[in-house]
């Protein structure tokens, strides 16, 4: 009987563990100018993490060494809408009503974004390398 609160405490504690280094706000500041500015050679991974969020993909190169891949892509849809209307309404003994005229025209683009950064460790897991590619179309 008493393993019970001894396993819940271990339970909650490797949780806890497991969440440590996890920044939601970080995942969506992912941008090249933080990758500029924030990562650098002989940072730790918790710093990484820290920095930039959890990676989409974690892998290891030839050497068994870990790669961190973080892949963004955004999109952008833009919409234009344009409506005009005419209505002349006179006075006097001229024009009392002409009349109402609407048209509407609408259009749309889309763009797109995209965000690959590359993080390479060494044995020791600090930050050996990095990369990082952005496109727009």
């Amino acid at each position: 009987m008493h393993r019970l609160p001894i396993l819940a405490a271990i339970a909650v504690l490797s949780g806890c563990a497991a969440d440590q280094y996890y920044n939601p706000e970080a995942d969506e500041q992912l941008t090249v100018g933080t990758v500029q500015r924030e990562v650098r050679i002989g940072m730790s991974g918790a710093e990484v993490a820290e920095v930039l969020g959890s990676p989409n993909i974690v892998s290891t190169d030839e050497n068994r060494n870990e790669v961190w891949i973080y892949d963004k892509i955004s999109t952008q849809y833009v919409r234009a809408d344009a409506s005009a209307g005419i209505l002349a309404i006179g006075g006097g003994s001229d024009v009392v009503a002409a009349g109402n005229v609407k048209g509407s025209q609408s259009s749309g683009a889309t763009s797109q974004r995209t965000l690959t950064v590359v993080i390479k460790f060494d044995g020791d897991g600090f930050v050996r390398d990095f990369a990082y590619h952005t496109s727009r179309f």
